[in-house]
C-alpha cells in the first residue's frame, strides 16, 4: 500500500515583495513501510499540490505588522488539565496552573490579521502560554468573642450578647465567615411594674418636592369639598397674604447675581408612628408624649451638576521634535451651566482632561530649543592672578612669568545658535545667540580658568671682547681721507627673547692713523736654520705670511706690495755644550684696551731653560730677566666710539607697500606689511652721544626694518538678552522701593590691534511696571437673603403657622473676583481658589412667644494682662423685654464676664545648631534674598559667576530655631515673645578654621619659592643631591638602555732626570702584551764628542690602580627643577653632573674619560614642570531653598554650591561643605480635627427613630514632630486654611443615624478598621497582598425578634505593609479529664477562629497525649507523634514532638546507571532498614545530618573539617617535591656556565690591546660587588 508523502514548503521566492511570492515543496510516492517507490503506484487524484502563493518578506514589513497580543485568560490547575491526576489533599500557599492567549500577527495600521510568518520572520513567536498560582482558598478568620454585656432589661427576659470581629475575610472560594454576635437570655428578675410596650418612632425625611401651585391646590380643594361647599367666612388665608408679599418681593428674592445657580426650595416630610416592642405599628394615640415633632421642613430641591459640552481639544503641546520627549499632550475644557444643589445632588467633575497626542501634518517637524554652554574667548595669560590666590599683597607684581592663569566667562544660549559661524563672519552680527538663564543648560559646566605659560625672557649674553684689529679706512673703496678706525667686536653666546634687538652693543672702533686695507699675517714660523750651513749656533726663521684684509680674509698677495713683509726671525740651535731655551710663549693678552698720559698697555711672553751648559766652550744660560720680554700694546687713545641703537617701535602701515590687506606668509594672523623704526646714535664710551661721524659709517645698525602687521579685532558682544522678570506683587506698600528688572549682555571678544571699541553699555536697567491686572482670584460673598419657611398650607397645622415663624432655607449669591476686586469667571475660584463657601443655611425666623435678644457686643477691654475682668453684654429686643420668661437669666443670660487673658511668653530655643556660616556669607546670602523678594536688584542673568574670594576661614555664626509658648504651653508665632520673626543666633559660636587653611596656603607660598630656588641664593648656585649609582662603568641613556663599560687609564708617572742631558722626560707608553708600559724621549741637545744619548725608551710593569687604572663615567640623579627667577610656576630644568671616577673610587678629571673616548650619550639638561598651585573655585552660594516644612520646629533651609575648578598642585583644596542648612523660623502647625460623634439623638421626647449625631471640628496646634498632642486653640487661628480635617476633605459635621427602639433587633454602627493583614503563605513564600476589614454585627434586645433580625454585614479594602501570621493549632488537657481543649492561635499569640489547616490525621488523635496538631505529624500504634514519610522529627527537650522538617535531599550515583550522571530525588525509603530507632517501632532509619533542634550535627562538622586537613596536606607535600627538583636543576645549570672575560688597557698614546686576563677579570669581579 502506497502513499503520497509531502515535503517541507520552502522559502518564498519572487521578484516582488508581497503577496506575489511562491514556494514549492517536494511530493513523492512512499509505501506504509517507509521505502519510496514510483509515482504510479499512488493516486494521482490525491496528490498534494508542490506549490502554492506565499508573501515575500521584505525588511520594510518591520513597520508594517507586528505581533498582537491577547489578554492571559483565568488560570486552570495544572491537575485539572491531567487526566485522572490526584487532587491535592491539602493546599500549601496555592497550586500551580497555567493560563493561555492568543498572539497572532497583525497589520498595524487596521489591526487586521496576517500570516504568522511574516512576523516570525523579524521576531519568534511570543509565548502562548505561562505558568500561574491559584490562591488557596482563605477561610474566614474571626476574633476572639468579647466580654458578655449586661442584661438588656433590667427585669423581665433579655438578652446578653457578645461580639467578635473579623479579622481576615473570606478569599478565593473560602469558608463564608461565622456569625459574629452571640445571644444568651437573661432574667434579672420579675417586673414589679407592666412593661412599656409602646414607643413612639420618627421616620426618616422623605425626598424634597417643590409645592403644588395655588391653582392646583384651589382644584384639589374643590375636589375634595364636593359641590357647593364653600369657605369659611371671616378665616384669615396666611396663604393669600404670602402670595401677595412675594409678589412685590418676587425680583429682589430670585435675583442671582450668578446665572449658575437655580436654587429652588422645596419641602420634605417624614412620619411619626406608634410601634408595639413586637414592631407592629398601632395608632398614634397609643404614644401620648407631651408634643409632636413636626413633619415638615424646608429643603433645597436637589440639582446634579450639568456641565457643557467638551470643547474641541488644544493644540498638541509638542510642535517640536525632541528625542528625548517623543510624545505632547493637548488638553480640552468644559464649564459649569448649574452647580450642585442640595446634600443629594451630584458634584460636578473635573472641568479639564489631557491626552497623549501626536502633532498633525506630514512634514518634519522644528527640532525643540536645546541649551548649551557657551563661553567667551580666553583672557591674556596673567601670572598675577596665580599669585594673588595664595597671598593678595602678591598680585600687583609686574615682570612675572612661566605658569599664569587664564580666565573666561560661561554662559547658557540656545543650542541652535552658531557662535562660530558668528566669529568667523565679523558682518553678521545678528546671528549670536543672547544669554539665557543657566538653569535651562545642562551638563557639566565648562571650566573658567586654565592654566596658561607665559615664556620667561631670556637675558642676552655676549663674549668677550676680541683683540683690536687693524687699522683700516672706514671705506676702503674710497681712500680719499687718512681716517681710519681699529675695530673689535664681540659676538652674542645667548640670544634673548624677542631676537638681538635687547642686546648690547657688539662693535667698538677707535680712531687711528695711516689706515691700511690690507696687510701682511705672520702664519708660522718654519725650522731655526744655523747661519753658513753650521750645526748649530745662531741662525733664523723663515715667516710663512699670507696677504689679508680688515676683515681678515685672505687676498692676493700683490695687494700688499705697498707694504715690506716681515723679516726673518733669528733664532739659536744649542750647540752640544750650550745652554738650552724653550720658545717663547705667545703674548699675553694686553693689560688696557687703550692708553693714556697716565695708563699705558703692556704685553708679555716668557720662555725657560731646559738644559744648562755643559763645561767650558759652551753658551752660558741667560739670566731671569733675559727669560721674559714686555712690550706696548694698545697704544692708541682711550676714544672709543659704538653705534647705540634703541628699541625698535611698533608696527605701522607701509606707505609704499603695494597691498595692505595681503597676509604675510603663512601667518594668518598677520593682514599686511609694516615697517618698524628705531633710533640710532654715535656714543662715545664714558661721554655719552656725539656726532654720527665719530663713528664708522660702514658698520651702522639699520633704522628701519619690515613687520607684520596683525590683524584688527573688533570688539564682539552677544545681543541683550531678554528682561528679568518682575516680581510680581499687588501691594501698594512697597512702592518706596522700585523694582527693577536688567538685562545685559557679554564680551565674547575683546578688542585689539586698534578695532572697534565695545559698546556701551553691557548693562541696562529700567523700572518694573505696575502690573494691570493682579494675579489670584477669591470667592465673594453676597447678603444671605430673607428666610423661606415651608408654604402654609403644608404648616397650617403646625404651631406658629398663623404668624410665620420657625425653621426655613435663606440663600445667597457667591462670585469668583480677582484680588483686585474685578469680576472674573468661576472656573477660574474654581481651579485657583479654596473650596466655594455654602451658598445656603439653615435659619429660624422667632415667633411671638419666643425670646428674642441682640447679638453679643465685644468684651470691655482690659486694663492689662492678667489683671481684672472684662464683660460682653446683649439685650432683649421686641415683645421680648415685657416678658417674665425671658427674663430669666439662667435660661437667657444678659452678660458674661471673664477674667482677662493672661498672655505671658516665653521663648526656648529648640533643636540642632546649624552649620557654620560665615559673617559675610551669611549677610550677603541674607542680602540677595531680601533684594530679590523686597524690591531689590534680581540676580544678574547672563555668565556664570564664582566667589570673587573664597572665604572657608574665619569668624562664623550658627543658628539655632526659637519657639515662643503661651503661659498653657502651647506654641504661638514667635513675634509675640519679641521683635524676631525668625531664627535668633543665641550663641555667636566663632568657628575659626585659620588653623588649617591659612597653614596649607603659607605652605604653599614656600613651595612655590623653594620650586624657583628662592629668593636669597642667586640662579647661578645650584645643589643637587649627588647620589651615585653602586654600578660600575654602567652608562644609563635617557631611552633606559644601559651600556657597561671597563676601561683602563695609564697614570704618567714622574719624570726622571736623566743624568747626560741630552733627552727631555719621556712620556707614557701604552703597556705591552707582557704587562709592561713603556715611555719615550727625543733630542734637545746633541751629544759631546765621544758620548751618547741615554735609550730614549722606558719600560715598567703594570700594576691594576697603582699605575693603572680604569676609568668610568658616573651620571647624578636629576636635580630638583629650577625656574627662572621671574617665574612660579610651569617650565623650567632640571639637571645632573657627569663624573669620572677611576677604578679605585677617586674622582678625576673629566679629561680622563674624554681621553679613552667612552660613551657619553646621557642628556645632562630635561625640561621640567612645576604643577601650579590652582586653588579649588567654588560658585556662589545658591539662595536658600524653601523651607523642608510650612510649619513646626524640624524645618530646614539649604543652600549648595559647586566646584568650578577643581584644585591643582599644591593649590588650596576644596572645602568638603557643600551644602549648608539652617532652621527654619519656627511656626505653630495649625489644623483642624474632629472631635468625636455624638450619641444619636431624635428630635424631641421621642425614644427611638431616625435621629441625627453631630461632632464638632476644633482647631489645633502642634509643633509638628507628634511627639507632643495638639492643643486646643480660637477658631480664628486656623481660618486661613483649607477646609480638612484628619486628611478629608469632607467635613461632615453631622449625619443621619437610627436609635433603635426597645425590642428592636438592628445593627450595630461601623467598627473601626481592623489591622492591616497579608493574606499570604511562608512556607510557599507567596504574598497575594493587604487586607483590612471592619464589621456590623447584629445587636438584639428581645428574644421574641430574634427572626426579624437583619443579616451582619462586613466590608474590607487593600491596604499595604500588611502583617503575615501563621495560625498552628494549640492544645491543653482538660482538669481531671483525659481529653484536651483544642484552638487555633496566630503566630502572634492571637487566639483567632479559622485560618489553621483542618485536622486530618492518618490515625486516631485520642490515643496520643498530646494530639498530633503539627503538619505531617501522625499518631502511631505506639501512641507516639511520628512524621510523614519524607520528614523527620525535631523534639522538645521533654520529649514531645515540636514539629516535621523535611529531610534534606541526597545525592547517590547508582551503580547501575551506565551514564554515570548523578540522580537526585526524595525517596521514600533512601536506605534498606537496618536498624530500628528507639521507642519508634516500625521506623526506618535515616542517615540524619540535623539534630532535634533543627541545627546540624557535630558529625558534619567533624567531616568536613577532616577532609579540608586531608587537601592541604595533600597539596603541602606535592610543593616540597616540586621545591627541591627545581634545586637540583638549578645546580646542574650553574656548573655547565662558561667562565670566559676580556680586558681593555689603554696607554698613554690610546693604542688599545685586547686580551684575555683573568686575574684582572677576577679583581675588576671584586671591585665590582664591593
Amino acid at each position: 500500500m502506497c502513499c503520497a508523502s509531502p515535503g517541507p514548503w520552502g522559502r518564498c521566492m519572487g521578484s516582488d515583495c508581497g503577496p506575489g511570492g511562491s514556494q514549492s515543496r517536494a511530493v513523492w510516492c512512499a509505501h506504509v513501510d517507509g521505502w519510496t517507490t514510483l509515482h504510479t503506484n499512488c493516486d494521482q487524484a490525491q496528490r498534494p499540490s508542490n506549490q502554492r502563493n506565499c508573501f515575500r518578506v521584505c525588511d520594510w514589513h518591520k513597520d508594517l505588522y507586528d505581533w498582537q497580543l491577547g489578554a492571559w485568560n483565568q488560570c486552570v490547575p495544572v491537575s485539572a488539565r491531567a487526566n485522572g491526576a490526584p487532587q491535592l489533599a491539602l493546599c500549601h500557599g496555592g497550586e500551580e496552573g497555567t493560563q493561555l492567549r492568543e498572539v497572532g500577527c497583525a497589520l498595524r495600521a487596521d489591526g487586521s490579521p496576517a500570516d504568522d510568518a511574516i512576523c516570525e520572520y523579524f521576531e519568534p513567536k511570543p509565548r502562548l502560554e505561562q505558568a500561574c498560582l491559584i490562591p488557596c482558598p482563605q477561610d474566614c478568620v474571626v476574633s476572639q468573642y468579647s466580654p458578655w454585656t449586661s442584661c438588656s432589661k433590667t427585669c423581665g427576659t433579655g438578652l446578653k450578647n457578645r461580639v467578635r470581629s473579623v479579622l481576615v475575610p473570606p478569599m478565593f472560594g473560602g469558608a463564608a465567615c461565622p456569625n459574629l454576635t452571640e445571644f444568651h437570655t437573661c432574667r434579672p428578675g420579675p417586673c414589679s411594674t407592666p412593661e412599656g410596650v409602646y414607643s413612639l418612632r420618627i421616620g426618616p425625611w422623605g425626598p424634597c418636592a417643590l409645592p403644588l401651585t395655588r391653582p392646583a391646590r384651589q382644584a384639589k380643594r374643590r375636589r375634595g369639598k364636593g359641590p357647593g361647599g364653600r369657605d369659611k367666612v371671616g378665616l384669615k388665608d396666611p396663604e393669600a397674604r404670602e402670595l401677595i408679599q412675594k409678589k412685590r418681593t418676587r425680583n429682589r428674592l430670585n435675583r442671582q447675581e450668578s446665572p449658575f445657580w437655580d436654587i429652588q426650595v422645596g419641602y420634605q416630610t417624614r412620619d411619626v408612628t406608634c410601634n408595639h416592642w413586637n414592631g407592629t405599628t398601632v395608632e398614634l394615640h397609643e404614644c401620648t408624649p407631651m408634643d409632636l415633632p413636626h413633619t415638615v421642613q424646608s429643603c433645597l430641591l436637589p440639582k446634579d451638576c450639568q456641565l457643557s459640552a467638551w470643547s474641541a481639544w488644544g493644540p498638541c503641546s509638542n510642535a517640536c521634535s525632541d528625542p528625548e520627549a517623543p510624545g505632547g499632550a493637548r488638553s480640552r475644557g468644559r464649564s459649569v451651566l448649574q452647580f450642585a444643589i442640595g446634600e443629594e445632588g451630584v458634584p460636578c467633575e473635573a472641568l479639564g482632561e489631557t491626552e497623549a497626542c501626536e502633532p498633525p501634518g506630514e512634514g518634519p517637524l522644528p527640532p525643540c530649543p536645546t541649551y548649551t554652554w557657551r563661553s567667551t574667548e580666553w583672557s591674556d595669560c596673567r601670572v598675577d592672578l596665580l599669585l594673588s590666590q595664595q597671598d593678595r599683597r602678591r598680585g600687583n607684581q609686574t615682570g612675572l612669568c612661566g605658569g599664569g592663569l587664564q580666565t573666561r566667562e560661561v554662559y547658557c544660549v540656545q543650542g541652535n545658535a552658531e557662535i562660530l559661524t558668528y566669529l568667523s563672519d565679523l558682518r553678521d552680527k545678528d546671528r549670536a545667540s543672547p544669554p539665557v538663564q543657566n538653569q535651562l543648560c545642562q551638563g557639566p559646566v565648562p571650566s573658567r580658568s586654565q592654566l596658561c605659560h607665559l615664556p620667561c625672557p631670556t637675558e642676552c649674553q655676549v663674549s668677550p671682547w676680541g683683540a683690536w684689529g687693524p687699522c683700516t679706512f672706514e671705506n676702503c673703496d674710497d681712500q680719499a681721507g687718512k681716517k681710519g678706525f681699529k675695530i673689535r667686536r664681540r659676538r652674542v653666546t645667548n640670544a634673548p627673547t624677542g631676537g638681538p634687538g635687547s642686546c648690547p652693543h657688539l662693535l667698538e672702533a677707535v680712531p687711528c692713523e695711516d689706515p691700511r686695507c690690507h696687510d701682511w699675517r705672520l702664519v708660522s714660523l718654519d725650522r731655526c736654520r744655523p747661519d753658513d750651513g753650521k750645526p748649530c749656533g745662531p741662525g733664523a726663521q723663515t715667516p710663512q705670511i699670507q696677504c689679508v684684509n680688515s676683515s681678515g680674509g685672505e687676498v692676493d698677495k700683490s695687494l700688499c706690495s705697498s707694504s715690506l713683509p716681515p723679516e726673518l726671525v733669528p733664532c739659536l740651535v744649542p750647540c752640544s755644550r750650550d745652554c738650552v731655551l724653550s720658545d717663547w710663549t705667545p703674548w699675553s693678552s694686553c693689560s688696557q684696551t687703550c692708553s693714556s698720559k697716565t695708563i699705558e698697555g703692556k704685553q708679555m711672553r716668557t720662555r725657560s731653560i731646559l738644559a744648562y751648559n755643559a763645561g767650558e766652550g759652551g753658551a752660558p744660560c741667560p739670566n731671569c730677566s733675559a727669560l721674559q720680554e714686555v712690550r706696548n700694546c694698545n697704544e692708541h687713545a682711550c676714544t672709543v666710539y659704538h653705534w647705540q641703537t634703541g628699541p625698535w617701535g611698533t608696527c605701522t602701515e607701509d606707505p609704499n607697500a603695494g597691498t595692505t590687506n595681503s597676509t604675510v606668509g603663512e601667518d594668518l594672523t598677520s593682514c599686511s606689511t609694516g615697517v618698524q623704526t628705531r633710533k640710532v646714535i654715535c656714543v662715545r664710551v664714558n661721554v655719552g652721544q656725539v656726532p654720527p661721524k665719530k663713528c664708522p659709517e660702514g658698520p651702522r645698525p639699520g633704522t628701519i626694518r619690515p613687520c607684520s602687521l596683525p590683524c584688527k579685532k573688533d570688539c564682539i558682544v552677544t545681543p541683550f538678552s531678554d528682561w528679568t522678570s518682575c516680581p510680581p506683587t499687588c501691594d501698594t506698600a512697597v512702592s518706596s522701593v522700585k523694582q527693577k528688572q536688567t538685562r545685559s549682555r557679554l564680551v565674547i571678544q575683546f578688542p585689539a590691534n586698534g578695532g572697534q571699541d565695545c559698546p556701551e553699555p553691557l548693562e541696562e536697567e529700567r523700572d518694573c511696571e505696575a502690573p494691570k491686572v493682579c494675579p489670584g482670584y477669591r470667592w465673594k460673598t453676597h447678603k444671605w437673603r430673607k428666610c423661606q419657611l415651608v408654604p402654609w398650607f403644608l404648616r397650617q397645622f403646625s404651631p406658629g403657622a398663623q404668624e410665620s415663624c420657625g425653621s426655613g432655607l435663606q440663600t445667597r449669591a457667591v462670585s469668583c473676583r480677582r484680588l483686585d476686586g474685578a469680576a472674573a469667571e468661576l472656573a477660574e475660584c474654581l481651579l485657583q481658589a479654596r473650596s466655594m463657601p455654602p451658598a445656603t443655611q439653615r435659619c429660624v425666623i422667632p415667633c411671638q412667644d419666643d425670646c428674642q435678644l441682640t447679638s453679643w457686643s465685644k468684651f470691655t477691654p482690659c486694663s492689662a494682662d492678667c489683671v481684672g475682668v472684662r464683660t460682653r453684654k446683649r439685650a432683649l429686643i421686641g415683645r421680648s423685654k415685657k416678658k417674665d420668661r425671658c427674663k430669666n437669666g439662667q435660661m437667657y443670660p444678659q452678660s458674661e464676664t471673664q477674667y482677662c487673658p493672661c498672655d505671658k511668653y516665653n521663648a526656648q530655643p529648640v533643636g540642632e545648631w546649624s552649620d557654620c556660616i560665615l559673617a559675610g556669607a551669611a549677610a550677603a546670602a541674607a542680602a540677595a534674598g531680601a533684594g530679590a523678594g523686597a524690591g531689590g536688584r534680581p540676580e544678574r542673568l547672563p555668565g556664570l559667576r564664582v566667589q570673587a574670594e573664597v572665604r572657608e576661614c574665619g569668624q562664623g555664626y550658627r543658628y539655632q530655631a526659637m519657639v515662643c509658648y503661651d503661659q498653657d504651653g502651647r506654641l504661638v508665632e514667635t513675634s509675640r515673645c519679641n521683635s524676631h520673626a525668625g531664627e535668633l543666633p543665641l550663641s555667636l559660636t566663632s568657628t575659626d578654621f585659620r588653623g588649617r587653611m591659612e597653614k596649607e596656603s603659607l605652605a604653599i607660598a614656600e613651595a612655590a619659592a623653594l620650586s624657583r630656588g628662592g629668593e636669597e641664593a642667586p640662579p647661578a648656585l645650584h645643589v643637587f643631591h649627588r647620589q651615585t649609582h653602586s654600578h660600575r662603568g654602567v652608562h644609563v641613556h635617557a631611552n633606559n638602555e644601559t651600556q657597561t663599560h671597563e676601561t683602563t687609564h695609564t697614570q704618567p708617572l714622574q719624570h726622571h732626570h736623566l743624568t747626560p742631558a741630552c733627552l727631555p722626560p719621556l712620556p707614557p707608553q701604552p703597556c705591552t702584551r707582557m704587562l709592561s708600559r713603556v715611555r719615550t724621549a727625543f733630542t734637545i741637545r746633541a751629544p759631546s764628542m765621544g758620548r751618547q744619548c741615554p735609550e730614549t725608551t722606558d719600560a715598567e710593569a703594570c700594576a691594576l690602580n697603582l699605575n693603572c687604572f680604569n676609568y668610568f663615567y658616573n651620571i647624578t640623579d636629576w636635580s630638583t627643577c629650577q625656574l627662572s627667577a621671574s617665574a612660579v610656576c610651569g617650565t623650567g630644568t632640571k639637571t645632573r653632573m657627569l663624573d669620572c671616577v677611576r677604578s679605585d673610587g677617586k674622582s678625576v678629571n673629566l679629561k680622563f674619560c674624554e681621553e679613552l673616548n667612552l660613551d657619553r650619550k646621557w642628556q645632562m639638561n630635561t625640561s621640567c614642570v612645576v604643577e601650579c598651585p590652582v586653588n579649588c573655585q567654588l560658585s556662589e552660594w545658591s539662595v536658600w531653598s524653601e523651607c523642608s516644612q510650612t510649619c513646626g520646629l524640624q524645618g530646614k533651609m539649604w543652600r549648595q554650591r559647586s566646584v568650578v575648578q577643581a584644585p591643582q598642585g599644591d593649590g588650596r583644596p576644596c572645602s568638603p561643605q557643600m551644602q549648608q542648612w539652617k532652621p527654619c523660623p519656627a511656626r505653630p502647625c495649625y489644623q483642624w480635627q474632629h472631635g468625636a460623634w455624638s450619641e444619636c439623638r431624635v428630635e424631641g421626647d421621642v425614644a427611638c427613630g431616625h435621629g441625627l449625631r453631630h461632632r464638632n471640628t476644633s482647631c489645633f496646634v502642634s509643633d509638628g514632630s507628634g511627639r507632643a498632642p495638639p492643643s486646643l486653640v480660637e477658631e480664628e487661628l486656623c481660618s486661613g486654611l483649607q477646609a480638612v480635617a484628619d486628611g478629608n476633605k469632607e467635613m461632615r459635621l453631622v449625619e443621619s443615624c437610627t436609635l433603635p427602639c426597645p425590642g428592636e433587633c438592628y445593627l450595630m454602627e461601623w467598627s473601626e478598621w481592623n489591622p492591616c493583614v497579608s493574606v499570604c503563605a511562608k512556607e510557599a513564600g507567596v504574598d497575594f497582598g493587604s487586607v483590612q476589614v471592619r464589621v456590623r454585627p447584629v445587636m438584639a434586645q428581645e428574644p421574641q425578634n430574634l427572626q426579624l433580625c437583619p443579616d451582619q454585614a462586613w466590608e474590607s479594602r487593600p491596604c499595604t505593609d500588611g502583617a503575615c501570621y501563621e495560625y498552628t493549632w494549640k492544645s491543653v488537657r482538660k482538669t481531671n479529664s483525659t481529653e484536651f481543649n483544642t484552638w487555633c492561635q496566630r503566630s502572634d499569640g492571637v487566639n483567632v477562629t479559622g485560618g489553621c489547616p483542618p485536622i486530618n490525621p492518618p490515625g486516631d488523635n485520642s490515643s496520643c497525649d498530646p494530639p498530633c496538631l503539627s503538619p505531617k505529624s501522625f499518631c502511631s500504634e505506639a501512641a507516639l507523634c511520628q512524621c510523614e514519610e519524607g520528614y523527620t522529627e525535631v523534639l522538645f527537650f521533654t520529649g514531645q514532638l515540636n514539629h516535621c522538617a523535611p529531610i534534606p535531599v541526597v545525592e547517590v550515583p547508582t551503580a547501575g546507571d551506565k551514564k554515570g550522571d548523578v540522580k537526585t530525588s526524595r525517596a521514600v525509603n533512601p536506605t534498606p532498614p537496618s536498624t530500628i530507632q528507639p521507642g519508634r517501632s516500625g521506623r526506618t532509619w535515616y542517615l540524619q545530618p540535623y539534630g532535634q533542634d533543627g541545627k546540624l550535627k557535630m558529625w558534619v562538622y567533624g567531616v568536613a573539617a577532616g577532609a579540608t586537613v586531608l587537601v592541604l596536606f595533600i597539596a603541602s607535600m606535592i610543593y616540597l617535591a616540586c621545591r627541591s627538583c627545581a634545586k637540583v636543576r638549578r645546580a646542574l645549570k650553574a656548573e655547565e656556565a662558561p667562565c670566559n672575560g676580556a680586558v681593555v688597557w689603554i696607554g698613554g698614546d690610546a693604542h688599545e690591546l685586547t686580551y684575555t686576563c683573568p686575574e684582572c677579570q677576577q679583581s675588576a669581579h671584586s671591585e665590582a660587588v664591593d
